[in-house]
């Protein structure tokens, strides 16, 4: 699996949002971006990860920090979570898992000692210029914008 670092260029995508419509990364050149990469719509940690980012999103948009959340389920997954949840930002599908495999977020994973394979909770941090600063790979979903926060302040 290889993993990106702070330094590196934010890989290229081309996604399908919670409403189909096709979204570019390259699209975000000029703006500060959060890529977070969550397991499954609807589940309690990835809930509380969402509704945190939801909740704080105000802050992080003073910052002029947009949002995108990735994960391996469909568009129409995607928007009952975006819906029922009043998410304000985008929620991407990645249905093949070709972008979680460019971003190194597939790993495996362990729960109740049974080890299995899976998306690792990972959030990019990509400045302006399309590259990345900061790798939050410790998510803490119920406190997550803070934490986007205070790593992006430690990085500038």
């Amino acid at each position: 699996m290889y993993a990106l670092n702070p330094g590196d260029k934010a890989p290229a995508f081309s996604l399908k949002n919670q409403e189909g419509k096709k979204i570019n990364l390259k699209d975000f050149l000029g703006k500060k971006v959060v890529i977070f990469f969550y397991p499954q719509d609807s589940t309690p940690t990835c809930t509380a990860e969402a509704c945190n980012l939801r909740d704080n999103y105000s802050l992080l948009t003073q910052q002029g920090i947009e949002v995108l959340g990735i994960s391996p389920d469909d568009s129409a997954s995607h928007e009952r979570f975006h819906s029922k949840q009043n998410l304000p930002y985008t929620l991407l599908a990645d249905t093949d898992k070709k972008v979680i495999d460019k971003y190194g977020v597939w790993g495996e994973k362990n729960m109740y000692g049974k080890k299995y394979m899976g998306l690792l909770r990972t959030t990019f941090l990509i400045n302006e210029k399309g590259v990345i600063d900061a790798v939050i790979r410790k998510v803490k979903s119920a406190d997550h914008s803070q934490q986007i926060l205070t790593v992006w302040k430690a990085v500038k």
